[in-house]
């Protein structure tokens, strides 16, 4: 289902993103994965930090999430934070690769 930017930002980024990223899509093939990682500390950790920890940006550490709800941290690499430095991601990403990455923050990326 598409849902324009309009209705997004009437609906709120958190209630859009219900209806534009289910629970279970696919996951992202291995290989990208691999280079997801990647993006996710090279271009990610030039804010937040290499190991999530902040800088620019919040921490993203497990910690830091917790009890943060999956849908709106979606919305947000997503559509990104107008006013902030955080850009949204969605021309540049799947949608199951942002949930991909979302998780893998909420799961404590990087793992030592």
């Amino acid at each position: 289902m598409k849902v324009s930017r309009h209705a997004v930002k009437r609906l709120g980024l958190a209630v859009a993103s219900l209806l534009l990223i289910p629970a279970a899509l696919a996951e992202p093939s291995a290989e990208r994965q691999t280079q997801l990682a990647n993006l996710l500390k090279q271009d990610c950790g030039s804010c937040h930090g290499l190991r999530m920890t902040g800088g620019l940006g919040p921490a993203l550490t497990r910690a830091a999430l917790a009890g943060k709800p999956r849908e709106s941290l979606i919305a947000t690499v997503t559509y990104g934070r107008p006013g902030t430095a955080m850009p949204g991601w969605q021309p540049l990403l799947e949608e199951q690769e942002i949930a991909w990455l979302v998780d893998q923050l909420l799961e404590g990326f990087p793992q030592p």
